[in-house]
């Protein structure tokens, strides 16, 4: 009688993906980076249903940058109409899955078109109870930690905190993340060896894998592997292991 394997471990309970090689594949065949654009939004129904069915909590997409403004007007323009076409086709989707999305960033600033179809499927998903998707849009890592420190400094300045009582979680409790766990797995496709200002906050100890696979072609079997990698890493999180062994521990 055969021994049965042993189970696999848990998935990381928060995935964060930085989607990055849309404009070289594009280039690579000699398409428009538009096109590159298209097939990368496909790529997220992809990676969204996988970390659904394989029981990841949060997956958070780096979908627009506070820097990608400064990309050609025609294509931020694009990658606008491409979020309000995703947003839309794949709303029936994420009920189906019980899908809960909700965004991070300054929203604000988008185009009133754009923040309708955010708040709209915000509203039809927040019932859900399944994987939480989430979308980093006009997103940036240092801007977040400044706003939170403005208001930390407001609230200080009108006697609501001493600056010398403000904890960890005070600033936590203020950043676009609030209540969402931070990352356990940052997952960089396109073989680019930075964060490019996303969650630096709360990557503080992520384990980070970075692939060469350009984003459109980022799928399962390559979300799979990241997650076996995530399970080879020890996590000590700044601690020694307690077996004695010598060995770092995974938390």
């Amino acid at each position: 009688m055969k021994t049965p394997p042993p189970p696999e471990p848990p998935p990381p309970r928060h995935i964060a993906v930085i989607m990055d090689g849309n404009g070289r594949w594009a280039r690579r065949r000699g398409l428009p980076r538009l096109e590159g654009h298209r097939v990368g939004s496909e790529r997220v129904r992809t990676i969204t249903t996988a970390c659904s069915e394989l029981g990841v909590s949060y997956l958070t997409l780096y979908a627009f940058s506070a820097e990608n403004w400064k990309r050609p007007r025609a294509e931020v323009s694009g990658l606008m109409r491409y979020l309000r076409h995703y947003l839309k086709q794949e709303l029936p989707t994420m009920l189906e899955n019980d899908i809960r999305f909700r965004t991070i960033g300054d929203v604000d600033s988008l185009s009133p078109a754009v923040r309708r179809s955010l708040e709209k499927t915000s509203a039809a998903t927040a019932d859900a109870s399944g994987l939480t998707l989430v979308l980093a849009l006009n997103y940036g890592g240092r801007q977040e930690i400044l706003e939170a420190v403005r208001r930390l400094a407001r609230s200080a300045a009108e006697g609501a905190v001493k600056p010398e009582d403000i904890s960890l979680e005070d600033v936590e409790r203020h950043l676009y993340t609030a209540g969402i766990p931070d990352p356990d797995l940052v997952i960089r496709t396109s073989g680019e060896m930075r964060l490019s200002n996303f969650l630096l906050w709360q990557s503080s100890y992520a384990e980070l894998v970075v692939t060469p696979v350009l984003w459109p072609d980022f799928g399962r079997r390559e979300l799979e592997d990241a997650i076996r990698e995530f399970w080879t890493r020890r996590r000590r999180f700044g601690g020694l292991d307690r077996s004695g062994d010598g060995k770092d521990a995974q938390a």
